[in-house]
């Protein structure tokens, strides 16, 4: 069976079994502050668990698309390095939200994969847990009884709560699990050993290819297990692991579902693929990590999220140059070559996820500046590895660690190249230093969260879309959460007025009064289904009556920008074209931002146009026509904007002005017309990634205030300029008299660096060999400084050059070496940053050049004195 045909069977297995087939979640986790990514099927369904939605329907079945780089649950550097490792993947599963239990679920597997899939019974093992007394956790006789009518008892193996009770995290939903196992080895393998004796061995072709969870406790924050009010089942079937079953293969790699990738780079690099597991097989390993890297980048960016420079955005930049350095260091491609895989990426999974195919332009387009960024950096590093202190034989651990941090060398690529060169490394300072940024970031990240108080079951039902403030509401529950040291007070209402941020909208402020007391909201968020109202305090009696208000002034103002980005999107559609459509946004009551795709900078024209066209549009006083709860069928028929990376339920919202103009599927809050956007006006354009642009903008009274800041600074540039009528006249006179004036400037500086070289020239010295040249010179150009250490070293052999210059407080070391005397003995880079600690600064550069730049221009005395000291 290929892939393809065995997620199917999956999916129409479960559907017979009456599931609803639901479609992937976004990769990408926007609404559950715990997760950066999806890192298990039953993330989408963490309310169902928790009690805090009821879902529509009980059964239900998909494959999701899954990632696990981070936290509890990390296999980046297991990548490549053996054949069942993976940063993004499918997990196949089927859930009951409180419908069956134990018996059905294991005899369906059973079903499914014996006599549907048809692998051989013999080779199968089940695992149940064995219980913690501990915990007061009971051996699972129960599913054991249930295995025991398919599987003979020395097949059933009793395990431990690490292998056979599945937790969530660290709090949440949790219970005992059965997991099915699969031996892979020959007959002959399988007559020496029993397969019984390799269960959850490392290695020894005995496979785990599904996991059948029963959800039956909530684990506490201090620890303790409490039954929850219903029992679920959460499974989750690796669909690599089962398509390397099905096709016969010891690796997912060799299935077809990575083969065609794999191919792909062999023409690509003209590199053959082995197919070898050997830790030292640095090409074969080289292509398994591109291969699962590219699918892992390109599924992320197709659900919104861009490589960049903190939170998820770091994680994707990160396994994308991990990729570009293996392809780099093992399979010599100093061009970008991963961007080049799109097009067999999509043709291989574009059917099942179509997100890939509609986007792969873009992603492709994305994928290939990071590569050309990186590469460029990479580039960098090696000057700095060429550049390192190495007289002692060894790269330090602290050199090593920026290496990997600064540049992006992982230790293997120094280790190589350090033996090129016939040194070491300090891998143990390495490990250290790594060690120590760890747990830097653990107690950065640090967040104590506490349980929740629970003081009723009811839902938690917004209002907000119809009035600001409510009186008659009850508190839920509440907790404490620490932050840094810091306690935050979140309390969940029955009904609230105020929008819990999501969907890129900033959540409202204001108060709440418990009875006689009130409560300040500072913040409103969203944890997957609940509206968390955070506040400076929690209530003295949370069980009296709540009246809660919204900040009116706050919301108008965030809901005059979220539409906005309504009106601004529907007119990029036509200045620019259908494929400028949203890649995020950041609704804010001071000013909002929306991000977008288009592969060129926006002329100034067309930015005017799409101004004038949201102006227009504000000018029409356009009504808000609001449908709530439409099926998502029917929304997709009607033609309204829906947006990738985005999830959307059964029922959904859709926002329109002027159907034919703007209509789109939206949470958020919008105004009532558009006339009470006033003015609406961009105050930047930039690009946000290759492909992605952003404008930012603000409406109404932010907007009235932007303009009157800008003509007030016309107006200070006039009264500069003595009331010029031409003010753009003025300004470029003044600009060409500032171009003279340098240019004047740069000739003085060049007359007085030439006059100082012959006096320079006298006062070199014989010292142990080298023409050694250390003096302060009165120079400011930098440039000019640069020539003469320049002139000087070529017209003067094993010269040794330092400058010393002193300007606006800071001093500069200037340090050029003749090159046949650089490398050698002498190593600019390495010396000017050893001299740069009399200055209180840092530098570097090359072995025959470097500079440096300190505050303490004080300790010039014992730079000179110092460089002495080093030649001599």
């Amino acid at each position: 069976m290929t892939a393809s045909e065995i997620r199917r069977a999956f999916l129409d297995f479960f559907r017979e079994k009456e599931h609803k087939i639901v479609p992937s979640a976004p990769i990408v986790n926007k609404n559950d502050p715990t997760l950066l990514f999806t890192n298990a099927g039953m993330n989408q369904f963490k309310d169902y668990f928790l009690g805090d939605k009821v879902p529509d329907k009980r059964r239900v079945a998909d494959t999701q698309k899954c990632m696990r780089v981070s936290g509890k649950h990390n296999d980046l550097d297991d990548v490549g390095r053996d054949g069942t490792h993976h940063t993004m993947f499918e997990m196949l599963g089927n859930w009951s939200f409180g419908d069956y239990f134990k018996e059905e679920a294991i005899a369906w597997s059973w079903e499914l994969l014996t006599e549907r899939l048809g692998i051989d019974p013999d080779r199968l093992y089940a695992t149940v847990f064995e219980g913690a007394p501990d915990e007061g956790i009971p051996r699972d006789d129960e599913a054991r009884k249930f295995w025991e009518r398919v599987l003979p008892a020395d097949r059933i193996l009793y395990g431990n709560k690490k292998d056979n009770f599945w937790e969530m995290g660290e709090t949440g939903p949790c219970g005992p699990c059965t997991e099915i196992h699969v031996d892979l080895r020959s007959a002959a393998k399988r007559k020496e050993q029993p397969g019984h004796q390799l269960v959850n061995v490392d290695g020894s072709g005995v496979v785990e290819i599904w996991n059948n969870v029963f959800i039956q406790f909530n684990r506490k924050a201090d620890g303790s297990l409490v039954n929850l009010p219903e029992r679920h089942v959460d499974t989750g079937m690796g669909f690599e692991r089962l398509c390397m079953v099905l096709q016969g293969k010891e690796a997912t790699y060799d299935t077809d579902i990575f083969t065609p990738i794999i191919g792909e780079i062999e023409r690509l690099t003209g590199k053959s693929y082995g197919g070898s597991y050997a830790t030292d097989a640095k090409a074969d390993m080289a292509m398994r990590v591109i291969a699962d890297h590219l699918r892992a980048v390109a599924f992320t960016i197709a659900d919104g999220q861009l490589p960049g420079s903190g939170g998820a955005g770091y994680v994707v930049r990160r396994i994308l140059r991990r990729a570009v350095r293996y392809a780099y260091s093992f399979l010599g491609q100093q061009q970008p070559m991963l961007h080049k895989l799109m097009p067999v990426l999509v043709r291989e999974m574009g059917h099942a996820f179509p997100e890939l195919e509609r986007q792969q332009e873009q992603i492709a387009r994305i994928i290939e500046s990071e590569e050309r960024s990186f590469l460029q950096t990479l580039e960098n590093g090696l000057q700095r590895f060429a550049g390192l202190d190495t007289q002692s034989g060894t790269i330090s651990g602290e050199d090593a660690f920026e290496l990997y941090d600064t540049f992006g060398f992982p230790i293997d690529l120094t280790r190589i190249m350090a033996a090129e060169r016939g040194i070491n490394v300090d891998e143990e300072g390495f490990n250290r230093a790594l060690q120590q940024q760890k747990a830097r970031s653990r107690k950065d990240a640090a967040k104590e969260v506490g349980d929740w108080t629970v003081l009723s079951d009811a839902p938690s039902q917004f209002i907000g879309y119809d009035v600001l403030s409510d009186a008659g509401a009850r508190v839920t529950k509440y907790r404490t959460v620490k932050v840094k040291d810091k306690e935050q007070y979140q309390l969940v209402l029955d009904r609230t007025p105020f929008y819990g941020e999501s969907g890129g909208q900033a959540g409202d402020r204001g108060v709440i009064r418990v009875g006689e007391e009130t409560l300040r909201v500072v913040d409103t968020q969203k944890e997957n289904e609940l509206t968390v109202h955070v506040v400076d305090k929690l209530p003295a009696d949370p069980e009296a009556d709540v009246y809660s208000e919204v900040a009116a002034d706050d919301r108008q103002a965030i809901s005059n920008h979220h539409t906005a980005a309504h009106l601004l999107h529907a007119a990029l559609h036509r200045v620019l074209g259908e494929h400028a459509v949203q890649k995020g946004q950041d609704v804010q009551a001071g000013k909002f931002r929306f991000d977008f795709s288009h592969f060129e900078q926006p002329t100034d024209e067309q930015l005017q146009e799409i101004e004038r066209m949201v102006n227009a549009r504000i000018r029409e006083n356009i009504p808000l026509v609001e449908r709530r709860d439409v099926p998502i069928t029917e929304a997709r028929n009607s033609g309204a904007m829906m947006l990738f990376g985005e999830k959307y339920g059964d029922k959904v919202r859709i926002i329109t002005f002027d159907p034919d103009y703007s209509s789109e599927l939206c949470g958020g809050t919008h105004v009532k017309r558009t006339g009470e956007l006033g003015l609406f006006k961009i105050t930047s354009e930039s690009a946000l990634a290759a492909g992605v642009r952003r404008i930012e903008a603000v409406t109404a009274l932010r907007a009235e205030q932007y303009v009157s800041g800008r003509l007030a600074a016309l107006e200070e540039v006039r009264d500069v300029l003595k009331g010029a009528s031409d003010l753009s006249g003025g300004v470029r006179s003044l600009q060409e008299e500032n171009r003279s004036l340098k240019k004047e400037l740069d000739k003085l500086q060049a007359e007085q660096a030439g006059n100082l070289k012959g006096d320079l020239e006298q006062s070199f010295e014989l010292v142990d060999g080298v023409n050694f040249l250390a003096q302060k010179v009165d120079l400011t150009d930098a440039a000019a400084i640069k020539n003469l250490a320049f002139q000087l070293t070529g017209e003067n052999d094993n010269a040794f050059v330092l400058l010393a210059s002193e300007n606006e407080g800071k001093a500069l070391l200037t340090l050029a070496i003749s090159k046949g005397l650089a490398g050698e003995k002498f190593n600019a880079g390495s010396i000017v940053r050893e001299l740069a600690k009399h200055i209180r600064g840092g530098g570097g550069g090359q072995p025959f050049f470097a500079t440096a730049g300190g505050k303490e221009p004080g300790g010039i005395p014992a730079v000179l004195e110092k460089a002495r000291e080093l030649v001599g």
